[in-house]
């Protein structure tokens, strides 16, 4: 019997060590199969995450718009007062075209826009006469002059209540103004003192009202205060509201607008290249090496410009200093179009908007305003000069570069 357990015990030992290297052969290849699995299965991860922002960017391009545009779900967009209105049984109808915005007026129907920047004296006199009554959303000292409201004045931003005798501001509240005006003779002020947020001309052809609501009828601060019951009382006392909004491709001068890049490219071109750059950074994600040991570096040491100026940015977005912010914004864009325009770089303002002026065939006050006028002082107004300086500068490359074809 000993002799037979014996035997058994010393198969048993000899079997053991050949199956222990077989699966410790196998463990390194297990291993591996293991990681790379992980490894596709982050691949695949992040292309479908690529998909995903993809879809939800080409879904909200209304983002993209300008402010108080009732079509942009942005927070500078309106989109929330003109759906409001909507739920109140008032017909909005947005036109991005002058022309057509102005078929579309008769006495019962209540025009309203941003300050029309890029129309003419005559061309907003002819755009306005249809309506019985007009809504200016936006001011401008221009704007103010042309149509003889009033004048500016200190702004104050303490809450203030209706103040006057127009019916339908009763049940509006009080709002936070972030512009005053001065009314001028037969022009009704409302909310304010010795100082008014809303004007209002009320003469025997139309009515005209003026209020400055790039912040107080914005997506962002309409729930704030009385601002979505001042907008239903501006726009909501006729049944049928045409919302005009002005840009660059749209002006009183004859003549057609020439195709940019943005208005040729399919609307799947940008996700399409979202998602390539994804996909390509997940690969170098995955097939990228881990960064070695630090280095050190003998002081001092060359920081580049960018890293200041990124750096500079991030104080100033810290601190909130909308005017500081925009003053840098400006002074690049005039910089810009002063070479682009053959200017000398010590070229005032007042230059270069009648160079552009003169090269894009648009009124010079708007220019001269956007150029040196006042600076924002909230961040919706930021992005809004920001925006309109871009539409600026793209439509004076897009002429530069018709000249040069034309030549």
């Amino acid at each position: 019997m000993s002799v037979i357990d014996h035997s058994v015990v010393t198969e048993r030992d000899a079997s053991g060590p050949e199956v222990a290297d077989s699966s410790t052969a196998e463990q390194p290849h297990r291993r591996r199969r293991l990681k790379s699995l992980i490894g596709w299965l982050i691949v695949a991860a992040l292309v479908l995450g690529g998909v995903f922002v993809a879809i939800q960017v080409g879904v909200r391009m209304p983002d993209q718009r300008g402010a108080l545009d009732p079509e942009s779900v942005g927070d500078s967009g309106a989109m929330a007062l003109a759906q409001i209105l909507e739920q109140q049984g008032v017909e909005v109808s947005v036109f991005r075209s002058r022309t057509e915005a102005r078929a579309a007026l008769d006495a019962d129907t209540t025009l309203v826009m941003a300050n029309p920047y890029t129309l003419s004296d005559e061309g907003i006199a002819d755009l306005v006469e249809p309506a019985g009554r007009v809504v200016f959303l936006s001011s401008s000292t221009h704007l103010l002059n042309l149509f003889e409201l009033g004048a500016n004045a200190t702004p104050d931003s303490a809450p203030v209540a209706a103040g006057c005798d127009a019916a339908e501001f009763a049940d509006v509240g009080t709002i936070r103004p972030d512009r005053l005006f001065t009314p001028a003779d037969g022009v009704e002020g409302c909310f304010g003192t010795d100082a008014s947020a809303v004007l209002i001309d009320d003469d025997a052809d139309a009515t005209r009202i003026l209020v400055e609501g790039a912040r107080l009828f914005s997506n962002a601060y309409l729930a704030d205060d009385g601002n979505a019951a001042l907008g239903v009382a501006l726009l909501g006392q006729t049944d049928r509201v045409v919302w005009y909004v002005p840009s660059f491709g749209d002006t009183d001068i004859e003549g057609e607008t020439p195709d940019t890049l943005g208005s040729l490219t399919p609307g799947w071109v940008t996700p399409a290249i979202l998602l390539l750059m994804i996909a390509g950074l997940a690969a170098a994600l995955w097939r990228g090496q881990r960064f070695g040991p630090l280095v050190s570096e003998t002081l001092p040491v060359t920081v580049r410009a960018s890293e200041t100026m990124h750096g500079r940015a991030r104080l100033t977005a810290k601190a909130g200093d909308a005017v500081h912010a925009s003053e840098a914004i400006r002074d690049g864009s005039r910089r810009r179009l002063a070479r682009r325009l053959g200017l000398a770089v010590t070229a005032t303002p007042e230059e270069i908007a009648d160079a552009a002026s003169d090269r894009l065939r648009i009124p010079r006050g708007s220019l001269h305003e956007l150029l040196a006028g006042p600076l924002p002082a909230d961040d919706p107004t930021l992005i809004d000069l920001a925006r309109r300086l871009g539409e600026l500068e793209q439509a004076v490359d897009a002429s530069t570069l018709i000249e040069r074809r034309d030549e």
